[in-house]
């Protein structure tokens, strides 16, 4: 006979894909008639645009478009000049636990942007992109908590208190960003616009009933061409403020809110004498919300009156060890050959993201990629490219995982140097370590008819030395009587008996 058991439902999303994604692309373009002949190509900064993300049955895609600012210095005329060019891009990764009703997080960056000129009307442009992929499968496990009515039936029951922590929702919530932006006085006017990056950051968030609220920043960095040719640069610190709707969570949650790009436009005002620029965003926030979720499981039951069958199952239980952001601050002189007068321009973008560990260290490696604009003593414009590791170290124990996401927040400062140029820039890793141990419970108990062993004439009272490490559980279901007996014979205070003569009372 089946015994009815208590059961709860614990629900959430388990990860079935966690990767990072490369892709390449490259593409030849042709200079418009408008534009003057290409001397030399100074500089290729690349940006991307999220279009779309989906799962599908045993498949996760993400589609957008990269966009790559080529700068060159004309034949035959002053002052640096502009290509735009962009890119639709597609790219997936395969797993067989992905399915239609999965939900897809995604975080494209460039990793770097080259151009190479073919002739002077002709150029092949290659970005490289990365797309941080995890993809979330809804997951609800049924855990039995004890067995309904057991105590009157002599029904004994191991019971124990767990925590896991899970992610309890997945949501996003796609807003815009529109604004018109002065440049400052103390700055020339701009004639053209050649470039422009941004930087999102979610610094807040908090989970007020059903609602997410979040708040952060997008930091605008503008490169322009002034009247006289000269290139300068516009920083501007937009924050944005929005309200998600989410589910399953408590307020004690932790929420990681990733901010996408999915459009971006800045154009100078006509008739503004190139002092107001028009800068229209199209915005994705992706949250994952995660918290630790207790439970009680039935580890264990035996039966004082009847014989009883217990089948069992195994959990995964996750215990969170650290997560937060940690940032290193990274001081180099980068020696270029020629003397630079003057900084123009300086950026950074992160490549690949390796981990290695001795013992309990764990160090996190990104490669970061350089690149400063200068004006050298004489010879014009040139922009220098360096590519430097970033270590992080982590104190973290061996059987633990950690995932990673690396960003350069912030400017990049760079100031001429003898023989080269200093650089200072900041390197932030936001890490998520999460250890797993495996818990067995009992998922099913079936009461089965006492066989005869013969033994009726076996003694009621047992002499027993309780053994190191030995549970008083133990010794009562391996004598089909009870913690309560055992403690009430031998005038046990506590549960822990080591090097005692017990006296166990036998109920069969």
């Amino acid at each position: 006979m089946e015994l009815e058991l208590d059961r709860t439902q614990l629900s959430g999303f388990e990860t079935v894909l966690d990767t990072t994604l490369l892709h390449e692309e490259t593409i030849e373009m042709i200079v418009p008639d408008a534009c003057p002949d290409i001397l030399r190509i100074v500089d290729t900064e690349g940006t991307v645009c999220l279009r779309a993300k989906e799962a599908q049955e045993g498949r996760a895609e993400v589609s957008g478009t990269a966009r790559a600012a080529v700068l060159y210095l004309p034949d035959g005329a002053e002052g640096m000049r502009r290509l735009e060019v962009s890119v639709p891009f597609t790219c997936a990764a395969d797993a067989a636990a992905v399915t239609g009703g999965c939900s897809v997080v995604a975080v494209p960056w460039v990793q770097s942007a080259d151009t190479r000129s073919l002739n002077p009307r002709k150029v092949l442009v290659r970005i490289n992109l990365a797309v941080c992929l995890q993809v979330y499968a809804p997951a609800t496990d049924s855990l039995c908590s004890g067995v309904i009515g057991g105590k009157e039936d002599g029904v004994e029951q191991l019971v124990e208190d767990q925590n896991t922590y899970l992610a309890v929702c997945v949501q996003e919530k796609p807003f815009t960003f529109s604004d018109e932006l002065s440049i400052s006085g103390s700055r020339p006017e701009a004639e053209e616009l050649l470039k422009h990056r941004l930087q999102l950051l979610c610094s807040e968030s908090k989970v007020i009933g059903n609602k997410l609220i979040f708040k952060g920043e997008a930091a605008l960095q503008l490169v322009y061409r002034a009247p006289g040719g000269g290139l300068h640069t516009a920083e501007y610190e937009l924050p944005f403020s929005q309200i998600m709707e989410v589910s399953g969570a408590g307020e004690e949650a932790r929420c990681a809110v990733e901010v996408v790009l999915t459009s971006a436009e800045c154009t100078l005002v006509p008739g503004s004498e190139g002092r107001t620029v028009n800068v229209s965003l199209g915005l994705l926030a992706q949250a994952v919300v995660r918290e630790s979720r207790g439970m009680s499981l039935l580890v264990d039951v035996y039966g004082t009156a009847s014989d009883l069958a217990a089948e069992t199952q195994s959990y995964t239980l996750r215990r969170l060890l650290d997560q937060g952001v940690k940032s290193q601050t990274v001081r180099e002189i980068l020696e270029t050959g020629v003397l630079a007068r003057e900084v123009c321009d300086a950026y950074a973008a992160v490549g690949s993201v390796t981990q290695s560990r001795e013992g309990d260290r764990l160090t996190l490696s990104a490669e970061v990629r350089v690149t400063v604009v200068y004006q050298a003593e004489e010879e014009g414009i040139f922009a220098f490219t360096r590519q430097l590791t970033v270590p992080c170290p982590l104190e973290l124990p061996e059987d633990c995982g950690c995932t990673c996401l690396c960003r350069c927040p912030g400017q990049v400062f760079a100031t001429p140097t003898s023989g080269g140029l200093e650089v200072r820039f900041a390197v932030d890793f936001q890490y998520l370590a999460l250890a797993d141990r495996t818990a067995t419970a009992v998922s099913a108990v079936r009461a089965e008819e006492r066989q005869e062993d013969g033994e009726g004439e076996r003694p009621s009272i047992v002499l027993r030395m309780a053994q190191p490490g030995e549970r008083l559980w133990d010794i009562a279901k391996a004598y089909g009587t009870t913690i309560a007996d055992i403690r009430s014979a031998n005038e046990l205070e506590e549960e822990t008996a080591a090097g005692r003569l017990l006296l166990i009372p036998r109920k069969r």
